[in-house]
């Protein structure tokens, strides 16, 4: 297993069939140093449990498994506890998907395609300047009436604009869990034909062999080449590799 860049996680909620607290398959893969993606543990627990997602990590770790520079996931995981303690150095990045639906969840349906489309423009932002300032545009137009969706919108913001960090041609793969989440579909379409699939390991072996076919599908990483540099601690500013002058663009940015 060995080296990664960086790692994904996402997790399909499974109703267990005997009345006891429903459980969640959890998926995590990684990028290897050529740009590859590959599957490492598919895994049941429960989501917001921390100690089930530290037996996950330090499982992957005992298998040699390197710390990801970056993970990526939704924010509403036991995960980022159980990173934090197996992979203390590891950066977080919040899945847009994710904040997206939940910002827009708080909204009239009749606010949220224009609501969307602002949001979209902030995730899109080309600096990070500019998605903060876009943040700030959108509390000016719905906090006033609906604060919960601004709530959630600034909760954990910097973990959404930790992107911004890495090689631009990385943030495709960086701002969401799209990789996993389209096989889990797959999976979540299957499960409820087989109203559940039935045992536990059923439903693990199910969802391992669904994953493993996408897995065959993945295709390596934009800009791949730049992999090296980022295991190695390269800066990157608003997707561009760091120098003096850039950096001192930044923090004057920041001041202002």
């Amino acid at each position: 297993m060995g080296e990664s860049r960086g790692g994904q996680t996402n997790v399909l909620r499974r109703d267990a069939q005997d009345g006891s607290a429903p459980r969640g398959v959890s998926a995590h893969h990684v990028r290897r140093p050529d740009g590859t993606k590959e599957l490492v543990a598919v895994e049941d627990g429960y989501r917001e449990s921390t100690e089930s997602w530290s037996t996950l990590l330090r499982d992957l770790k005992r298998r040699g498994l390197r710390a990801p520079v970056v993970a990526v996931g939704d924010s509403a995981l036991g995960f980022w506890a159980a990173a934090g303690a197996v992979w203390p150095d590891t950066r977080e990045q919040r899945c847009w998907v994710h904040r997206l639906g939940n910002v827009l969840d708080k909204l009239p349906k009749r606010l949220q395609p224009k609501a969307k489309q602002a949001l979209h423009a902030i995730m899109q932002a080309p600096t990070r300047a500019e998605a903060e300032a876009g943040i700030e545009l959108f509390a000016a137009e719905y906090d006033a009436k609906y604060p919960k969706a601004l709530g959630s919108l600034r909760r954990d913001q910097a973990q959404l604009l930790t992107f911004y960090d890495f090689p631009a041609e990385h943030w495709r793969h960086l701002r969401t869990t799209n990789i996993i989440e389209s096989p889990f579909a797959t999976v979540r379409l299957r499960q409820r034909v087989t109203k559940g699939a039935g045992s536990r390991t059923k439903a693990l072996m199910m969802a391992f062999k669904l994953l493993a076919m996408a897995e065959e599908r993945w295709r390596k990483v934009n800009g791949s080449e730049l992999l090296p540099l980022v295991r190695a601690g390269v800066g990157f500013i608003n997707g561009a590799q760091a120098t003096v002058k850039n950096a001192v663009g930044e923090a004057k940015e920041s001041v202002a």
